[in-house]
């Protein structure tokens, strides 16, 4: 099925939850005259395109889809190809073997074997294919001219996307990282190689070389920006840096030092805070204490930094290590399902493979924390292995390694996280805390870089620098340029595959929507304030969403704030030195 909505469907006013979807509307469908086959399998996948396969027993359709692709593509046994629209199709384009045509208010070209012709009956579009069994169908953006882009869309109609593959390099020489997004191509017919794609914003605005077609597509993510003729693309983009922590420069001395130590002593003795049970709650507790650790080492106090490293060592310890008849606080390697389970679960980490990365990225950045003062520790042949183990389930970074799918919950197209194991919504995808998949890829470069495991430094950058891009365009549209007018947000609480909600899975407080892609507060979060007057916005907000400045979670927000308007965020947190702390956070 194709569907192309141009169109959000919005709830909600700009002072309240609200969400926009470009919902799925069925303009066409493709199949195969004849074909009954209920059930879909995949017949094969690659870095961001599937493809799915259907048969009867007589006659099969397989088809290629991914991200970007204007096209899909088609092979087709038993039968004709048919395409059925939505009411009658009006016909712009009858060359033969290609046919354009308008359905459901969308343009579409038909591209049928050289030789072929394609029959308009009714509803109902279908080609024997000249017996040759392959056919393709682009969708069109609905702005220039439709011959013209059909004529130019139909030089690579055949030349079918068999393969897609992401390449990524780090120069620590000059911070940049550069990303090639390739194709591989089949050609069914000609000898074209290249492709039509499209880009999302965060890929077009960093675009190193080519030329995109001025027509744009529509999407929820923002408009898209054509190339065509290309077997590859590449973005350039530079990677602005993390730090183990904030480094005490303004707190040395003075007041705010005694202020300071007076609240790491009180934490002295529970680094961890309040933290649970599960991953998500005992990973909370250890960034907490990590912190801590890294915070009371800046100021020379070693006594708190060892307490808060020791209970570092004795919950990982206990976590990573499983002994016979243990049934919690440990990892599981489920083979089925190529992932490693943490015990007890939760938020659907061990039936739906949610949230791996939120969970992980805690015990990793906790880790890299105690493999700084602790070497020996993070050695391969002690604890080092189990934390490799908890980054390849997440976001394996060595396609080499098949206990694991590559970067299972990175959108390597998308440039982002998804949260969902099933990802069935109707709405698609979804991830909520675009924050904690940072700091999973901020841990993942402490941890490399405090092991001198260059391959996992290097993907964690990766990983931060194109998600940092994407937050900036799909989480807080800081250019004003992606979210629907009438929207009225400046900010999502969470993204869905064709769409965005100011809301969350758990609070409707503005505080809460909007805080949950800040926390947890680290020296890797810096990226926050690459945009300072869109920090001002969203704080503002804030402001004006909850009738007032924030009344929960002002640790998070001020310091959030304080990447714009330091001053002001520092008078709030001397104006009110009894708020509430964050369960993940400590004063």
């Amino acid at each position: 099925g194709f569907s192309y909505t141009t169109t959000p469907s919005i709830s909600g006013t700009p002072t309240t939850v609200g969400e926009y979807h470009y919902s799925y509307a069925q303009d066409i469908l493709v199949g195969v005259t004849g074909l009954n086959a209920p059930v879909v399998r995949v017949d094969g996948w690659s870095d961001w395109t599937v493809s799915p396969y259907w048969t009867d027993g007589t006659r099969t359709l397989r088809a290629t889809i991914g991200h970007g692709l204007p096209f899909a593509y088609f092979q087709a046994t038993g039968g004709n190809a048919q395409i059925t629209t939505a009411g009658t199709p009006a016909v712009w384009l009858d060359g033969g073997a290609t046919l354009g045509f308008t359905a459901g208010g969308s343009d579409y070209v038909a591209y049928a074997p050289t030789g072929a012709t394609w029959t308009v009956s009714g509803s109902t579009i279908t080609s024997t294919l000249a017996g040759r069994g392959y056919f393709s169908v682009a969708l069109l953006p609905g702005s220039g001219s439709r011959v013209d882009l059909a004529n130019r869309y139909g030089q690579y109609a055949h030349a079918h996307v068999t393969g897609t593959r992401l390449s990524y390099a780090y120069d620590p020489a000059n911070n940049g990282l550069t990303t090639t997004y390739a194709f591989t191509t089949t050609a069914r017919e000609g000898s074209a190689a290249g492709t039509v794609v499209s880009l999302y914003p965060h890929q077009w605005r960093y675009l190193s070389g080519g030329s995109p077609l001025p027509e744009t597509y529509t999407s929820a993510r923002g408009a898209m920006r054509t190339l065509a003729g290309v077997s590859s693309f590449q973005t350039a983009m530079t990677f602005r840096g993390v730090l183990p922590e904030v480094p005490a420069v303004a707190d040395s001395a003075g007041a705010d030092v005694n202020t300071l130590n007076t609240y790491l002593a009180d934490v002295r003795g529970n680094p961890e805070g309040p933290s649970g049970g599960d991953t998500y709650w005992a990973g909370k507790g250890l960034g907490r204490a990590a912190r801590i650790a890294e915070i009371a080492d800046q100021v020379g106090n070693t006594a708190v930094r060892d307490s808060a490293l020791t209970a570092i060592r004795n919950r990982l310890n206990n976590w990573l290590t499983a002994s016979s008849g243990e049934a919690g606080q440990l990892f599981y390697y489920n083979a089925n399902w190529g992932t490693l389970i943490g015990y007890p679960a939760s938020y659907g980490s061990d039936q739906e493979l949610n949230d791996h990365h939120f969970h992980y990225g805690y015990f990793i950045a906790a880790a890299a924390t105690l493999a700084k003062f602790d070497p020996a520790w993070a050695s391969s042949g002690q604890y080092g292995g189990m934390i490799d183990l908890l980054i390849r389930d997440a976001n394996n970074y060595d396609r080499g390694d098949t206990r694991f799918p590559y970067l299972r919950d990175f959108d390597i197209y998308a440039g982002h996280d998804w949260a969902s194991g099933h990802g069935s919504f109707g709405a698609g995808n979804n991830q909520e805390s675009s924050s904690e998949g940072q700091n999973f890829a901020n841990a993942l470069i402490q941890w490399g870089q405090a092991t001198g495991n260059t391959a996992v430094r290097d993907a964690g950058i990766f990983l931060y620098t194109t998600q940092a891009a994407a937050i900036q365009e799909y989480w807080f549209d800081s250019a004003d340029q992606n979210f629907p007018a009438a929207f009225g947000h400046r900010a999502l609480g969470m993204v869905w595959g064709d769409g965005g909600a100011y809301a969350t899975w758990f609070s409707g407080e503005p505080e809460m929507i909007q805080g949950i892609n800040l926390l947890p507060i680290t020296g890797g979060h810096l990226y926050l304030g690459y945009n300072p007057s869109y920090v001002n916005t969203n704080y503002a907000e804030l402001v004006r969403n909850n009738g007032g400045p924030p009344t929960v979670w002002q640790d998070v927000l001020w310091s959030f704030r304080a990447l714009a308007d330091g001053d002001a965020a520092l008078a709030s947190f001397r104006a009110n030195p009894n708020y509430p702390v964050e369960e993940g956070e400590s004063r």
